[in-house]
């Protein structure tokens, strides 16, 4: 995949100019929101189950360490929520994709506990770096909403999503290419709602 790996390198180089500005104020305006450096980082499983810091802007008060995200255990802002939303608070990844930690499509990492979690087949998904966007990504877009509608969101998420979730992206890496990636992409960006 020596293809994709060039790719995603020039492609990330040639969106950082036009985006740095674009994250500087985001990480103005998450500071003055939640109080908060509006940039912060948070160990993930990476490729071959490595853990690294991922980059992404705060949209919440006090600590984002939690593996379940949903606006009953998180304080979440309404500006924070909108960034989130409109997935702007993963434009950071960028630098992740330049360090070649991340791709631009594939498996989402996770924090650990999960991915590095993995064994017999499921491990398969550790044979890729993880993706800004990707198969998964794209089904439970509305992930938040579904987790925020459950009485217990860890339970449902450990017993439901997350098993769907490495099936789905099992899938992308047993019949992942170029011309699939390009697509994932595209959905990403003209199929937002």
């Amino acid at each position: 995949m020596a293809v994709k790996n060039l790719f995603d390198f020039l492609l990330a180089l040639l969106l950082l100019p036009f985006l740095l500005p674009v994250i500087f104020i985001l990480i103005i305006l998450s500071t003055a929101d939640t109080g908060q450096f509006g940039l912060f980082s948070q160990i993930r499983i990476g490729k071959e189950g490595k853990p690294f810091l991922i980059f992404k802007i705060r949209t919440m008060k006090g600590d984002q360490e939690s593996d379940i995200t949903t606006l009953k255990t998180h304080k979440i802002t309404a500006i924070g929520n909108f960034i989130r939303k409109t997935k702007l608070d993963e434009l950071p990844q960028l630098f992740n994709v330049i360090l070649g930690q991340m791709s631009f499509v594939g498996p989402r990492p996770d924090v650990p506990g999960y991915a590095d979690q993995l064994s017999g087949e499921d491990r398969q998904m550790l044979t890729v770096r993880p993706g800004i966007t990707g198969p998964a990504q794209l089904k439970f877009r509305k992930e938040e909403e579904i987790l925020n509608l459950q009485d217990d969101p860890k339970k449902y998420n450990d017993e439901v999503l997350w098993p769907e979730k490495v099936k789905i992206n099992l899938e992308y890496v047993r019949n992942r290419s170029f011309g699939l990636d390009l697509k994932y992409i595209a959905d990403t960006i003209f199929k937002f709602k």
